[in-house]
């Protein structure tokens, strides 16, 4: 967006979530209505793409198909709750990944007392 600035870029996508969640069309000029009134310059140029982007798209399908991408490890849900549930479910997942690599990294160490090179 406006000199890769990611607020800019936030400002737009949440611009048209806000949209879609109104089922109000997104437009560019919906988008910058939007990103203006939130203080946020954008150019129009990409308020145009990402509204010719989502054009003809269901933006609240989309995000209920992301929660249910088979590499997101998370369960698919069957509601409203899909980028909440994603979102809640995340930092469990990383949690769970970190403690096993610690003790992966653990089990490495035990009582040998050199590495593999040495």
């Amino acid at each position: 967006m406006a000199s890769g600035n990611a607020n800019t870029e936030l400002a737009t996508s949440y611009a048209a979530l806000i949209l879609a969640d109104e089922g109000i069309e997104i437009t560019s000029d919906k988008i910058i209505a939007l990103t203006t009134a939130a203080n946020v310059e954008v150019e129009p140029i990409w308020a145009s793409l990402l509204a010719k982007a989502l054009e003809g798209k269901n933006v609240k399908e989309i995000l209920l198909n992301v929660s249910a991408a088979p590499s997101s490890g998370v369960p698919a849900t069957g509601g409203g709750g899909g980028a909440a549930a994603v979102a809640a479910e995340a930092p469990k997942e990383e949690a769970k990944k970190t403690e096993e690599e610690a003790e992966e990294s653990d089990d490495d160490d035990v009582g040998i007392g050199f590495g593999l090179f040495d």
